[in-house]
């Protein structure tokens, strides 16, 4: 008897621990959704995220990238005017109401594209940036791919239904992710609430993300709705915490039942995320995580870290959990570029793995000449 008080005792403790370690998320009503710490980049809570799923009109968060794309390599402009061409004025669904007669600014079409969901001003973008609909698709499928997203196979730019057409919640996540980092620029059109271009019907000026309204943290993303698809949303904040990193979240909620339900739903990851979970600051922006021996190199060590500050999740109140481990070759030789990928750190909560990112090398270190690379061998031969 004393033996199974004992047995139940451990696994009281032992279960309490795991659950310690991973908070329960809230009862989301919805397919599929994905929380993530953009901040930590961890996933935070998960359901169905690998499920194939319609992306509606966020297929638009890719076609906004590759018009970003091109307006960073300045083979556009803002101010440039794009035609509207009879393919983009027939347009069915959510438009901008802009026509054939109008040469609209590449601006006022990304307006239209984010905050009305226009499937016209996709269309113009996506004509005015690819050539022909064909052609931009196929940058969308290629870019798709070079992001690792594995599960997306776009068919058009705005996403109305249409045969294979379809992407994953961890996909979106990808894609929200490169967007808000590669164009940080651009994501501010994201958090703009109302858009109408001059001449056209006040009719649908309305950003449709109506935590844009309800949460002044929130500053963007997208949301969809098709009768198959459902409404989606992927919607992301930013929150600043006393004595703590400022975190961003990113929650993608698919399939919801109403533009209500998703920006419900969204909220309660987003609120649970930043209650139940901690971000913790390990090292600053390139600060030296580790400093190596280097050998047969012009300098005799390495600063190994990040160019931005090292940030965790762990379960609220849970920080003197953290433990972390470098793994690096050894011996380290030179010649080191700046920022070449050189060990990773591992950071566990006792022995859970809790997150791993790359550490770079913060300085370059040259390869010395003859005379030091044969010295270094001899050293290393000896020891």
């Amino acid at each position: 008897m004393n033996l199974l008080r004992v047995c139940v005792l451990f696994l009281a403790v032992f279960c309490a621990n795991v659950f310690a370690q991973t908070p329960e998320p809230p009862e989301i009503a919805a397919k599929a959704y994905l929380l993530v710490d953009i901040t930590a980049n961890q996933v935070l809570a998960q359901r169905q995220a690998d499920a194939p799923v319609e992306p509606a009109s966020l297929t638009k968060l890719m076609t906004a990238y590759l018009v970003f794309d091109a307006l960073r390599a300045k083979k556009i402009s803002l101010q440039q005017t794009f035609s509207v061409s009879e393919a983009a004025w027939k347009m069915s669904g959510s438009r901008m109401f802009i026509d054939p007669k109008m040469q609209v600014p590449v601006e006022d079409l990304i307006k239209g594209m984010i905050v009305q969901s226009g499937n016209d001003a996709t269309m113009a973008l996506a004509e005015g940036v690819g050539g022909t609909k064909a052609h931009f698709v196929a940058m969308m499928n290629a870019q798709a791919k070079a992001l690792g997203m594995n599960g997306t196979t776009y068919k058009n730019p705005e996403g109305l239904t249409e045969a294979g057409h379809i992407t994953t919640a961890r996909d979106l996540s990808i894609l929200a992710t490169r967007l808000m980092h590669d164009f940080p620029g651009f994501v501010g059109y994201y958090a703009i609430q109302k858009y109408r271009y001059p001449g056209t019907p006040a009719a649908n000026d309305t950003n449709r993300n109506l935590l844009l309204f309800r949460d002044p943290t929130v500053d963007g993303l997208k949301t969809g709705h098709t009768d198959a698809a459902g409404y989606c949303l992927v919607a992301t904040a930013k929150r600043d915490f006393p004595n703590l990193p400022a975190r961003r979240l990113l929650a993608i909620v698919l399939g919801a039942s109403s533009e209500n339900a998703r920006a419900e739903e969204a909220q309660k990851l987003l609120n649970w995320g930043y209650t139940a979970y901690d971000g913790i600051k390990l090292f600053e922006a390139n600060q030296a995580v580790v400093t190596p021996v280097v050998w047969k190199g012009l300098a005799d060590s390495v600063p190994l870290g990040r160019p931005q500050a090292i940030v965790v999740a762990v379960p609220q109140g849970q920080a003197s959990r953290i433990k972390t481990q470098v793994v690096r070759p050894d011996p380290l030789y030179a010649p080191l570029q700046l920022n070449q990928t050189v060990a990773t750190l591992k950071v566990f909560l006792d022995q859970a793995p809790l997150s791993e990112m790359p550490l770079l090398a913060l300085k370059p270190v040259p390869e010395a000449g003859w005379f030091g690379r044969t010295y270094d061998s001899l050293k290393l031969w000896v020891r």
